[in-house]
């Protein structure tokens, strides 16, 4: 597939991110939102982008395969003092991007990020409990189940549980980690 480069994602990406989402929501029903289904147009996308750019707990990591995206992570952190330690965190890889490292690529890159912010001590995710490729990951990765929400999913009459899964991030002030610098746009 060639190389893959990791960027923070810029507001000018915003086509190609709902195109990607659009696309990925139909490869599998692990996300929620499933094929054209994705809630934002490009120019919300776009504005979504810049806002993230403005609070340092935010952060949208593209991986680009030449001009195709072959995965996306993000964080999404609140502003409230209480609880802005902790982010929000999303993925998702094209299926013809599986089982090529990618997804582990994209979260140890969010682990450097969130150790050197000065702000995220902990990432949480959540995870069907069926998919147990991606829950394997997580708990390689040093995640922990936290809980499980029972019937949290309902799709097709069918109801699944979720895992509820964090991780805390050592923070590293004052250090520039491999790999960081590739990240600005």
């Amino acid at each position: 597939m060639g190389e893959i480069l990791y960027k923070k994602a810029c507001p000018g990406d915003g086509e190609k991110i709902v195109q990607f989402y659009n696309k990925v929501g139909g490869e599998t029903t692990y996300l929620s939102f499933g094929k054209n289904q994705y809630p934002l147009t490009a120019d919300q996308q776009e504005k979504s982008i810049q806002d993230l750019r403005d609070h340092t707990g935010n952060i949208m990591l593209i991986a680009w395969s030449g001009q195709e995206i072959a995965g996306i992570a993000t964080v999404g952190s609140s502003s409230k003092e209480k609880v802005r330690h902790e982010g929000g965190l999303g993925i998702v890889v094209a299926e013809k991007f599986w089982s090529q490292g990618i997804g582990k690529e994209l979260m140890n890159r969010l682990f450097t990020w969130a150790s050197e912010n000065g702000i995220t001590t902990k990432l949480r995710l959540e995870v069907r409990t069926d998919n147990k490729k991606a829950a394997a990951l997580y708990l390689k990765l040093g995640f922990i189940v936290e809980g499980c929400l029972k019937n949290a999913v309902r799709l097709d009459g069918v109801y699944y549980d979720l895992y509820t899964m964090g991780r805390m991030i050592e923070q590293q002030k004052g250090r520039i980690a491999d790999g960081i610098s590739d990240l600005q746009p």
